[in-house]
């Protein structure tokens, strides 16, 4: 099983300062909706910025006091998400978001790591 760091995820408490501060490092920002913004960098990474309300959209336990920064990993395909969440779920780590079809278009998954920060597990649905 390959996966792949791809995503670098933030979550703004205010998105326009967010976005303002990443544009002064010569960022450029896609909006797509009020709630999501991200940023191609160097590598093939993306910097992807959501609003508080945004990640409640679809984590509704999430509190805020943990896990503002987060980590996301492409894997090889849909099965891969399930693989890797059993994985790591079984080796003790805490799963928040079971494996599951996203409305963007992903099968989609999240662990935390030993300091509460989101490790995201991803594939194309398609």
């Amino acid at each position: 099983m390959t996966v792949r760091m791809t995503v670098i995820g933030l979550v703004a408490a205010e998105m326009d300062a967010t976005l303002e501060f990443y544009r002064r490092l010569g960022l450029e920002f896609e909006r797509m909706g009020e709630g999501h913004a991200q940023a191609a960098l160097p590598g093939g990474m993306q910097l992807m910025i959501d609003t508080e309300a945004e990640v409640r959209s679809f984590r509704p336990d999430w509190q805020g006091q943990s896990g503002r920064m987060g980590l996301a990993f492409e894997c090889d395909g849909p099965a891969g998400v399930d693989k890797m969440f059993a994985e790591f779920t079984e080796a003790g780590y805490r799963g928040v978001l079971e494996p599951f079809d996203a409305f963007w278009g992903q099968r989609y998954a999240t662990v935390l790591d030993p300091d509460g920060n989101g490790v995201d597990f991803y594939a194309p649905l398609g």
